[in-house]
């Protein structure tokens, strides 16, 4: 028999991109959380932290697109499902030994799949939206380590790293 977790369940049984079927899984409670990180010369990380940066509130602007970014998920990547998100949170962790952002996305909702995919792109978004608003005093900004933490709910059950 083979192992399930081996299973791409995005492929057919021709090898072809396949949306999954959910209709007949439960709705259940389910949550993902995902983080990510972007480091700046100390020049853009003290403008951000002294909300300086000519483009205006980085950190809450990052925020929406955040939000934004988890809502579009299913228009971003090709076989995610549209979701209802009951919870989008995006909390931003300033790391000042080391000219850094820590991003943290909480994705929720009462459904039939999970939300990582929607955690994830929350981070990513805000990151490029990092990036975009602080580009002009630091090109060379690197966005980095973007992965999900934590998932509850659903048939696989709970999990965290």
């Amino acid at each position: 028999m083979q192992d399930q977790s081996a299973i791409l369940t995005h492929v057919n049984e021709h090898g072809k991109a396949n949306m999954v079927d959910v209709t007949d899984k439960l709705i259940t409670q389910r949550q993902a959380v995902a983080e990510g990180y972007i480091s700046m010369s100390a020049q853009a990380f003290t403008m951000l932290k002294d909300n300086t940066h000519a483009k205006g509130d980085v950190l809450s602007i990052a925020r929406v697109a955040g939000i934004q970014g988890a809502k579009k998920c299913s228009d971003l990547i090709p076989l995610c499902h549209p979701l209802m998100l009951s919870k989008i949170q995006l909390d931003f962790q300033i790391l000042g030994d080391e000219n850094k952002v820590r991003i943290q996305a909480l994705c929720k909702l009462a459904g039939q799949t999970g939300v990582e995919m929607e955690a994830l792109t929350a981070v990513s978004v805000a990151a490029l939206t990092l990036f975009d608003m602080c580009k002009a005093v630091d090109p060379h900004m690197q966005i980095s380590d973007i992965k999900v933490l934590s998932k509850q709910g659903g048939k696989s059950g709970d999990w965290s790293c």
